[in-house]
């Protein structure tokens, strides 16, 4: 049935073998082409930044790098736009907080 399939079937698509990021010290499997926002949804994590006034939770808004929504901290560097940085294998992505500096002293 057409519904069990994956959009890389729909295509005929052969990305090559998975791998693992790390997201708050979980493994999250990726595929080569990825973006982190792509593989952090394709694990159903659907926020990984919270906001500076009120702490409510971000994630992927516009998927184009526009709206910054999807900020993370990626092998310890803040802001970066999740859905522009592609996943490499042994990366790590933590939440970000607020504008993401708070340990830096800055």
């Amino acid at each position: 049935m057409a519904r069990d399939r994956n959009p890389a079937d729909l295509v005929g698509a052969d990305p090559g073998p998975p791998f693992e990021i790390t997201f708050d010290g979980s493994a999250v499997t990726a595929l080569p082409g990825q973006s982190v926002a792509a593989a952090l949804w394709g694990a159903g994590i659907l926020a990984w930044r919270t906001t500076r006034n009120g702490g409510r939770p971000r994630g992927a808004f516009c998927g184009i790098g526009q709206c910054y929504d999807c900020l993370a901290t990626v092998n310890g560097e803040p802001n970066r736009r999740a859905c522009l940085v592609p996943a490499l294998p042994g990366d790590t992505v933590t939440t970000q907080e607020g504008h993401g500096h708070a340990g830096l002293a800055v």
